[in-house]
């Protein structure tokens, strides 16, 4: 996982390989890391991300919770066809912010 803090609140988690039951809990300590340094505007790269599990799923769903309770946001970047199916079959694509590219995930809404 690499972090960027591109401005404006924005924190950038560009995440390389499966999320699953293994691996979640480093995508989670750099959510907890974020919300620490006060950043609330999170962006999920997701473009080097095969596989996503029940457990990334339930962690972007507490992310976006806690990100809007906090007044920000958070955005998934890129996600591959496996991913965005996931995202789609649990219909979490209509309640999460989904983009897809990194750069229109940065753009400011219009």
């Amino acid at each position: 996982m690499t972090i960027q803090d591109p401005g404006d609140g924005i924190r950038v988690l560009s995440v390389a390989g499966e999320i699953d039951h293994d691996s979640v809990d480093v995508l989670r300590d750099a959510v907890e890391q974020a919300l620490a340094d006060g950043r609330d505007r999170l962006v999920a790269d997701l473009s080097a991300v095969p596989f996503c599990d029940s457990g990334g799923l339930s962690l972007f769903v507490e992310t976006h919770r806690r990100t809007t309770a906090r007044g920000g946001w958070l955005r998934l970047a890129g996600p591959q066809a496996p991913v965005r199916f996931t995202l789609n079959v649990s219909h979490l694509d209509a309640y999460l912010n989904v983009h897809p590219t990194l750069d229109e995930a940065l753009a400011p809404p219009s």
